[in-house]
């Protein structure tokens, strides 16, 4: 299997949010003339709002709204100039104010973004290190990646997962002074927390520790002076800790506010950070409105504000429990998640609400993992008892339904977020019905014919050469090199198959298609600890093979049924075998597919071109060349007829033991040289499989003693290839002697003796996989773009796998 690309993050997420914009549910507009904070309109209809931030309130006060007039008719709507040079009249009152709120120095900020930006390249120096949790708002992450010009190592950690950072300190702590850890207070998805107490316990184990804390979500509604989740369970800022909170969002004005520990950073962040120095400061409306809000977060009033949510969220909280309904985590923040697993079942759930009276937002990627959608609720002051429990019967009621209509289960949600099943009463059965499916844990199970009629000439899974494959890899010593096989057949009413394809279940190390400076530092790592980062995924296809491993009659007016069925038995094998990841491999670019595999959990990401050459029609060297485009020809001319007096070529379809090492050997210095794609070895005794079977054969250069610097004839390359029956030939895998492969054009020749072997044999089809398109375009391949679907646990892993390579 070649590399696959580094996707590219932007194109993916639009790929996302158009797909749920097509839906409905996503960048739409409201209509409203004005609010009150209770209903929203959307689409001709008034909904009940369950989907903001503003906690409190505090945004519809007329106290806040009030300051906010005044200040615009005594300043205007804005002061154009730089806090550096000078502040707003306000200013110095609302600092005053938040100040006393915290009991520690402040610097407010235009917004939490920009915050970011200015704070962490002040506050992170060029020895220091940091350790991203893989939920940490987007705007720490983007922040923190600029560091990275200053060679600021940032490493991250799974969700929450204090082991991990342990482990990351352990390994950061001896060449680095600060470790900063950054994390979210309550993460806005699904409203969990942050382990704040034990974190302040890990930094008294670990003093280089810094803490840093995004709480926008944690701020207002709880803490004293509403100074947030962190601060109530913190009490005192230790010295060790910077945090930000929010002037928006539930403090109900605009902003954001760093809170230092001590003087000294304040005034190294005051005093130049970034965009704290060059973006425009906040409208005199926001701060006016802000000191409204900061006057009562000084008072009493806050403290029944925040009850006043508070029974609102404990009623919500006692009516989902009374329910099925998939509430991932149970606390006593404002913010609530329910899963859907497949972005369809979340589209669907969604629209359905919104036909009730309900507003509320979707969580899809990459907020959350794609597998992972859900419909995101809010609880604010706003909301009167009543539509809370509306609410409530509205989503017992139509949740199964949108399980129904999207063909899952609550069963298979509740997996997707590792939580146990509640029942539900009165499910139908959702699996489409009147179709077959056949599922077989070996090749020998299903007839060569049926098979062979449906994956026959191409690569090297035709019935044969996968009997071949089951035989290499099983029953091996190193788990690495044993496969578990499936092989999926759907068929209709009448036997007429619509769909085929196989799975593998095998090791892979986790950054096999990760960047390769990312897998040169993890196989540092193995050499003490050989199974550091390795899992287990379960694949379309296998390691060993490459092209369409899905057969699928797209004429058939039954096939979408098929591939539910299929996504079934996916499950299914999810569940017994619970790997890391699932990957659907080498698909041509299909808008259709594209949206299917969407809808049901999958990210698209990019593989490398497929390389082909069709309709080959060999009569000698020089006629193959003719039909090469004049550029091609000059590169055949210099790169390869002018080398090939170098080299004698043989042909063979079986090789003694000596020359199974010595392929074996060349074999894994194409594999050590290419961390791009970090897979394990194959077994050994593939040679040996490889020799004794009639379908595979080698061809193999030999370099001629003068041009070897022992002065004896050197095997240099071997390419290995499979006989697809009588049409295609499959240039399989290749070895290559390094010290003389870029002096003689070793891979060059390989390649046009391939297409040599393959026309003198007769075969019109040379399948030659997708490495090295370039190379193998300049031979007159035929280049086809390929796409993968990934599936992982988390987000984590695919920012590991460098698909979001962007984001991370």
């Amino acid at each position: 299997m070649a590399k696959i690309k580094n996707n590219n993050f932007l194109d993916t997420v639009n790929e996302v949010f158009t797909d749920a914009t097509n839906h409905g549910v996503l960048h739409l507009y409201a209509e409203d003339t004005y609010f009150t904070g209770r209903k929203i309109a959307v689409k001709n209809k008034e909904l009940f709002h369950f989907g903001t931030t503003g906690y409190l309130g505090l945004e519809q006060d007329l106290r806040l709204k009030k300051a906010a007039i005044e200040a615009i008719n005594r300043y205007g709507t804005q002061f154009p100039l730089s806090k550096t040079y000078i502040s707003h009249p306000l200013y110095r009152a609302l600092e005053e104010k938040v100040a006393c709120m915290y009991q520690h120095p402040i610097i407010i900020t235009k917004n939490s973004t920009l915050g970011h930006m200015g704070v962490i390249p002040s506050a992170v120096g060029d020895h220091d290190a940091i350790v991203l949790d893989h939920q940490v708002h987007w705007s720490v992450q983007s922040a923190a990646k600029v560091l990275q010009t200053r060679s600021v190592p940032i490493e991250m950690i799974r969700h929450n997962n204090l082991d991990m950072l342990e482990d990351k300190l352990r390994k950061l702590s001896p060449k680095h002074n600060r470790i900063w850890y950054m994390a979210d207070g309550v993460y806005s998805m699904y409203g969990d927390e942050a382990p704040v107490k034990e974190l302040i316990s890990l930094c008294q184990k670990y003093p280089q520790l810094y803490l840093y804390f995004d709480d926008v979500h944690g701020m207002s509604w709880t803490g004293n002076n509403g100074t947030g989740f962190v601060m109530s369970k913190l009490k005192e800022l230790p010295e060790n800790v910077l945090l930000f909170g929010t002037l928006s969002k539930t403090f109900g004005a605009s902003g954001s506010v760093l809170v230092c520990p001590n003087q000294a950073m304040y005034q190294k962040i005051k005093t130049f950070g970034g965009p704290l120095t060059f973006s425009a400061q906040l409208e005199p409306a926001s701060v006016g409105a802000a000191i409204a809000s900061a006057d009562i977060h000084l008072s009493k009033e806050i403290y029944r504000l925040q009850n006043e949510l508070l029974e609102r969220i404990q009623l919500f909280n006692s009516l989902l429990a009374k329910t099925s309904l998939p509430l991932i985590d149970q606390n006593n923040a404002p913010v609530f998640y329910i899963g859907t697993g497949m972005p369809i079942t979340g589209y669907n759930f969604v629209n359905r609400l919104m036909m009730e009276g309900f507003f509320v937002n979707l969580g899809i990627f990459p907020a959350v993992p794609v597998k992972n959608t859900g419909v995101r609720i809010t609880i604010s002051r706003h909301n009167q008892p009543d539509e809370i429990k509306a609410l409530v019967a509205a989503m017992e009621y139509h949740y199964p339904k949108a399980l129904e209509a999207t063909l899952t289960t609550h069963h298979k949600v509740c997996k997707a977020f590792n939580m146990q099943t509640k029942p539900l009463t009165n499910i139908p059965q959702t699996l489409p019905e009147g179709l077959c499916i056949q599922v077989s844990e070996s090749i020998e199970n299903i007839h060569p014919s049926l098979w062979n009629s449906l994956m026959d000439h191409q690569g090297v899974y035709n019935w044969e050469g996968l009997k071949f494959i089951e035989r290499s890899f099983s029953n091996n010593t190193a788990p690495y090199h044993n496969y578990s096989f499936t092989y999926v057949i759907v068929k209709d009413q009448l036997n007429t198959p619509i769909l085929a394809t196989f799975f593998t279940r095998a090791l892979w190390k986790e950054d096999m298609l990760a960047p390769e400076r990312v897998s040169k530092k993890i196989e540092q790592k193995r050499e003490s600890v050989p199974n550091y980062m390795v899992s287990e995924v379960l694949s379309m296809g296998c390691m060993f093979t490459e092209g369409n491993h899905l057969f699928l009659d797209k004429e058939h007016p039954r096939w979408r049924d098929a591939m539910h069925l299929l996504f079934n038995e996916i499950d299914e094998l999810d569940a017994k075998w619970n790997p890391q990841m699932i990957v659907l491999r080498d698909f041509e670019e299909n808008e259709l597919l594209n949206e299917f595999f969407h809808n049901h959990g999958y990210i698209k990401v990019a593989m490398p071109d497929a390389c082909t050459i069709k309709d080959l029609h060999w009569k000698n060297e020089e006629s193959f060349v003719k039909k090469l485009s004049r550029r091609s020809r000059r590169h055949y001319k210099k790169e390869v007829q002018a080398f090939l007096h170098h080299f004698t070529v043989k042909i063979k379809s079986q090789i003694k033991e000596e020359q199974e090492t010595t392929y074996y050997k060349l074999l894994e210095q194409v594999r050590k040289n290419n961390l791009g794609l970090n897979t394990f070895p194959f077994p050994f005794r593939l040679m040996h499989e490889m020799s004794d079977h009639a379908a595979w054969e080698f061809i193999e250069i030999n370099l001629k003693a003068p041009y070897v610097k022992e002065k004896k004839v050197k095997t240099v390359g071997v390419m290995f290839c499979f006989k697809n029956g009588q049409h295609t030939y499959v240039p399989a895998f290749v070895g290559m002697d390094y010290t003389y492969a870029h002096d003689y054009g070793v891979y060059r020749q390989l390649l046009f003796q391939t297409i040599k072997r393959a026309g003198e044999c007769g075969f019109k089809n040379v399948d030659f996989g997708m490495t090295a398109p370039f190379e193998k375009k300049k031979f007159g391949a035929a280049i086809t773009p390929k796409v993968a679907y990934i599936q992982a646990k988390d987000n984590y892993t695919m920012e590991l796998m460098g698909f979001m390579e962007e984001n991370k």
